[in-house]
This record gives C-alpha cells, sequence and structure tokens, in this order.
C-alpha cells in the first residue's frame, strides 16, 4: 500500500540520506561494532548534511523542518541496520527536553551544537535498583549556594559514553510527599568534576551502540544548568513521552518491514525437498500472517504520525504502538530466523542480529509491561 504522508521534498530528503549512510555508515558498521562505539565524526558528519535534528528552529542551527523529516531519518537507519549511531535518541528524545524546557540561555549555549553534531546528549534516568519506577530513583541533587552537589548511579544510558550533555534525573528534593514532585532535571557537562562514565556496558544485541553506567560523586553543577523549574522534571518526562514511544513504534516498524522483506526473498531462494521452502504451505500462511501484522503495524503508525503532527493527545494510543509493533518485531524477528533453519543461528547472517537487536525493543524507553499500565489509566480503568 502506498503511503500518502510524505511529499516529494521528503522523499529527495530521504535519497540523500540514503546515500549519507551509504558511504558514511554501512561500510564502517561491522568494524563499530567489535569496538563497541562510533566515532564522534559520524556525528559531526551527521550534523553538516543536515541529518541532526532538522525540526530546529533557523536561529539555533536548524532548518526548522517538520516531524517527518526525522521519521524518514528513523526510518532509514532501522532499514540499513544503522543501530550505532542513535541519532533519533539525540534528535527526538534528549535534545527536545532542551528546546521545550531550556531558559533562553540555555538554549543559545548548547543547541546549536545538538544540531551540528559537535554536542552529543544523553539522559540519565535508570539506576541499578530504578528502572520504570522513577519515583524510587535514588541520585540526589543538592543545593548548595549557587550550585547542586549531584550524588548517584545511573545505569543503561546510551550515548553514555559519547554524551557531551547529560540530562540527569535527581531528587532535589528527597522528602517530597508525593516524591514525584521533588525531581528535578539538571544538564551536566562532560569534564565536570565529579561526574565520571563507567565501564561501556557489553550488551546481547546493538554492539556498536555505547551504553554505559555513569556515576556522580559530589558532582558541583552550576544552578544554571536546572532545567525548567525546580521540582518540575516528572512532569517533564511526562510531557515527552508520546513522541518517546512514537519514534520506537516508527523504528521498530522498518526495522519489521526489513526483515520480513528479507526472509521472503530467503524463503525463495532456500530449497529443501526439491523446491523453495515458500512453496510449503505452513511457510506460505504463516509469511501471509506476519505480513498482515506488518501492514497493520504500517497503517496503525503512520495515523498516529499525522496525529501526533496535529499536536493530537495520542499517549495511549503511542503506547499502544510502542507495546504492539515491538512486540510484533519480536515475533517477525523469531518466525523469519526459524525459517532460516541453522544458518540463523549463524551471525554472518543478518537475521541473526536482527534477532538479537529487536530484543531491547520491548524494554527499554518503557517495558511493554509499563506500556500496558499507562494504556489501562488512560482508559480510566
Amino acid at each position: 500500500m502506498d503511503r500518502t504522508i510524505f511529499r516529494q521534498e521528503h522523499e529527495q530528503f530521504r535519497d540523500a540520506l540514503r546515500r549519507f549512510i551509504a558511504s558514511e555508515i554501512t561500510p564502517f558498521h561491522a568494524e563499530w561494532e567489535k569496538r563497541q562505539i562510533v566515532p564522534r565524526a559520524v556525528w559531526e558528519k551527521a550534523g553538516d548534511n543536515g541529518f541532526l535534528c532538522p525540526w530546529m528552529p533557523e536561529e539555533y542551527g536548524g532548518v526548522g523542518a517538520d516531524f517527518l523529516y526525522s521519521v524518514c531519518i528513523i526510518e532509514e537507519m532501522a532499514k540499513a541496520r544503522a543501530t550505532g549511531p542513535m541519532y533519533s535518541l539525540h534528535s527526538d528524545i534528549v535534545v527536545p527536553y532542551l528546546y521545550s524546557f531550556g531558559s533562553e540561555e540555555q538554549k543559545k549555549r548548547w543547541l546549536p551544537g545538538c544540531t551540528s553534531g559537535r554536542l552529543i546528549t544523553a539522559i540519565a534516568m535508570t539506576e541499578p535498583n530504578a528502572g520504570s519506577d522513577l519515583q524510587g530513583i535514588q541520585t540526589t541533587a543538592r543545593r548548595v549556594g549557587d550550585n547542586y552537589v549531584i550524588n548517584g548511579q545511573k545505569t543503561f544510558i546510551s550515548n553514555g559514553q559519547l554524551c557531551d550533555l547529560v540530562i540527569v534525573v535527581a531528587k532535589t528534593n528527597p522528602d517530597a510527599d508525593p516524591p514525584y514532585t521533588g525531581v528535578s532535571l539538571i544538564v551536566v557537562e562532560a569534564g565536570t568534576p565529579g561526574f565520571e562514565r563507567g565501564r561501556n556496558l557489553e550488551k546481547m544485541g546493538l554492539k556498536a551502540q555505547d551504553t554505559s553506567e555513569l556515576h556522580f560523586s559530589d558532582c558541583v553543577v552550576p544552578k544554571e544548568n536546572l532545567l525548567g523549574e525546580e521540582g518540575g522534571g516528572f512532569y517533564y518526562l511526562m510531557q515527552k513521552l508520546q513522541q518517546e514511544r512514537l519514534v520506537c513504534a516508527i523504528g521498530a516498524q522498518a526495522a519489521a518491514e526489513l526483515v520480513l522483506s528479507d526472509g521472503v526473498r530467503y524463503c525463495q531462494e532456500r530449497k529443501a525437498f526439491g523446491r523453495p521452502i515458500s512453496k510449503l504451505q505452513h511457510i506460505q500462511f504463516r509469511l501471509a500472517e506476519i505480513a498482515t501484522e506488518v501492514e497493520l503495524g504500517r497503517n496503525f503508525v503512520d495515523r498516529l504520525i499525522v496525529e501526533h503532527m496535529a499536536e493530537r493527545n495520542i499517549v495511549k494510543e503511542t503506547s499502544m504502538a510502542k507495546y504492539w509493533v515491538t512486540e510484533m518485531l519480536k515475533r517477525t524477528c523469531d518466525e523469519i530466523l526459524q525459517f532460516h533453519g541453522g544458518y540463523g543461528y549463524m551471525m554472518e547472517y543478518p537475521i541473526a542480529r536482527d534477532y538479537l537487536d529487536a530484543r531491547i525493543q520491548t524494554i527499554y524507553a518503557g517495558t511493554t509491561e509499563i506500556m500496558k499500565v499507562i494504556i489501562a489509566k488512560q482508559m480510566g480503568l
């Protein structure tokens, strides 16, 4: 089915992005996976070519493009299996906090670098004993004169090794009742005394993407690095939930389409019992079922993209998409790997990596279970 949400300029942008990925990312990605990190240069090149924060207003170094340009980036990176440079996390999840809640001074100070790729961002929420329960975080930011003194530990932080700016979720009032009213967002810059990066965590998938522990020990940050108002952090996080969930669904949907396309081609080429396995009725039926689920996902996600751009409140629906599409991707990878037989277990076949990379999709940015909790609350249950 033809998609109708894009205009000619979006497709031109998409073509330029494909060329960029083919020349600057794909030839080197296998090596980055071995090193478990990408070079900073690939971020700067993306910024120089307009592939970071395309929505950013011109006054902060962007071009003021619509969200569909971000959609193009998310989809093409997924289709190229370019999981190392996590551009979408930076451009469409982290930097919007700076733009929406930062002061004018903060915007002028940080946003041009975010758009150019000279400043890479991360957001530090998860802790060793606090994942989905953000009210349970233990990291504190105590006000001392004109500074905040941060103490605590974060883990599973994407872009943790490369980041120049990290938005730290911390308790500025540990005694607040209810607890979420004591949570604030504070921007910590690389090189700040007391801020240390831990080890680059070894993961089962997304091998080229740096994911780290972060440590804060009497880390002194000027009060001017507070993002928004003190105690407003939880509200700010909730405001950005809709786009975060949608970004995840867009990437998972594109990945599912790629896995299905490759799977159909493999089944048409692989022979067993003297004929392509695509001629076996069981394989045909399962591929038909998978294709139906993928098509349903595409229609749902595209509808949500349009509604999100119209600034409608679709927290419930984006939570549904994040849960259902990522679970669908996981099922799709599992089924297509099964069709490969023993070859599917070999890392030389892309499906093996697809299977490993897909597993985190139902966990990060809110687990499937948390998505269901949000949906239930939105239903008034």
